[in-house]
């Protein structure tokens, strides 16, 4: 129960990587307030991280609308008192609408860059001021590999990545005297919807088969599956990594083992 008691608000949490951390908060005794999109299948998070004996409230909000920050964040600390735990988490991927910048679309740039960049900056804004009278806050948000290299046709993706790393550093140096660690999570090919997607367009646009693209993907032959980041999202909001801040860590099967 390494997060017994504390209270964790995650962005992005109905599927993937947010669902997995949010389950892997529950186990170790985290209360949360979870938000995303899909209604039902927030209601079916927060009735299976209750069953392990935590609060769980669920706010369904589009993160991209004016003012769905300071909604979710409102209903969060309402229900739950100070947020001791952000995870940004929500996200848009390059899939949704691949191109070369000669041909990019400006209104889905302006939107990537809001929901992957601006979202998580208002975020940590609110969660803030709390974590700083209490000497003690873990800010956790999940960028990706493409925070550290380009994205074929994801131009906004990449750029929201890297921004998002800049943020989680620049933010760590502030807070570093505070008993607050900011740090990133910068994930490989993981097996979700989205990135299924993302294959998909891939495979076509080289003339392979999707089976073949999932095994280039890493050196390991294989994606990652998203309950096997939540380990280190838990390790990064326990005690233990109390003297880890600033850090953007790879967990990509190797793809970046070389540099």
């Amino acid at each position: 129960m390494r997060l017994e008691g504390k209270t964790a608000l995650i962005t992005g949490a109905s599927k993937g990587i947010g669902r997995a951390i949010a389950l892997a908060y529950a186990r170790e005794g985290a209360h949360l307030a979870v938000t995303a999109r899909a209604t039902d299948e927030l209601e079916s998070l927060r009735r299976e991280a209750e069953s392990f004996g935590v609060r769980c409230v669920a706010v369904t909000a589009d993160l991209a609308e004016e003012g769905a920050v300071d909604v979710v964040y409102s209903a969060a600390r309402d229900a739950l008192g100070p947020i001791q735990i952000l995870v940004n988490n929500a996200g848009v991927g390059s899939s949704a609408n691949p191109k070369p910048v000669v041909n990019y679309d400006d209104d889905f740039w302006n939107l990537l860059l809001y929901v992957n960049l601006t979202v998580p900056y208002l975020l940590c804004k609110r969660v803030l001021p709390d974590m700083l009278a209490a000497k003690y806050g873990r800010i956790v948000n999940v960028a990706s590999i493409n925070g550290k290299i380009g994205s074929f046709h994801g131009a906004a993706y990449a750029a929201s990545k890297h921004g998002l790393l800049g943020l989680t550093r620049t933010l760590a140096m502030e807070v570093v005297g505070d008993g607050i660690t900011v740090n990133a999570i910068c994930p490989g090919p993981v097996h979700t919807l989205i990135n299924d997607i993302r294959i998909a367009y891939d495979a076509e646009r080289l003339g392979i088969t999707v089976e073949e693209i999932e095994k280039r993907m890493t050196p390991m032959g294989r994606r990652l599956e998203a309950d096997e980041v939540a380990p280190l999202a838990v390790y990064l909001a326990g005690e233990e990594s109390a003297t880890m801040t600033g850090q953007a860590i790879n967990i990509d099967g190797g793809v970046l083992m070389t540099g």
